[in-house]
């Protein structure tokens, strides 16, 4: 029986805070308006932001939501 790798949804927003003036995290919530707290749930992984959120972040770094975020889906070996 063929095995499913598990979706996951990774994301480059701390090496992009870096990439753009050593952004902090307080910085970079303020320009998207979320909480710190948020950046740093998403930096970790265990946060997968809405679709506006997204787009949001890959303004604020004037890039394209993929340069952001990198989706893995499931499929079968």
């Amino acid at each position: 029986m063929p095995s499913k790798k598990e979706e996951r949804c990774t994301n480059r927003i701390r090496r992009l805070r870096f990439d753009h003036g050593e952004m902090t995290q307080q910085e970079l919530a303020e320009r998207v308006g979320v909480t710190r707290q948020t950046i740093i749930a998403l930096e970790a992984g265990k946060y997968v932001p809405s679709l506006l959120l997204a787009f949001r972040l890959a303004a604020a770094f004037g890039v394209k939501v993929e340069d952001v975020f990198q989706y893995e889906g499931s499929s079968s070996d």
